[in-house]
């Protein structure tokens, strides 16, 4: 059986954690920052979990994580 390829777009957005969920960033934090509280941006910088609804998907990009 080949081998199987690994999507490197999604090998760059989401990152395997140790109990094999998938971690990903939020979105809106990479320009229009100046109106947007410290407290929103502290948050927006922190890692999110991928929805399990959504982790298949990943999973299948992903087939080494």
């Amino acid at each position: 059986m080949p081998k199987l390829k690994t999507r490197k777009a999604a090998a760059k957005r989401f990152k395997a954690t140790g109990s094999g969920k998938f971690m990903r960033r939020h979105a809106f934090r990479n320009h229009l920052l100046d109106h947007k509280s410290p407290k929103r941006k502290r948050f927006l910088g922190t890692m999110a979990v991928v929805d399990e609804r959504d982790e298949d998907n990943v999973r299948a990009m992903l087939p080494y994580s």
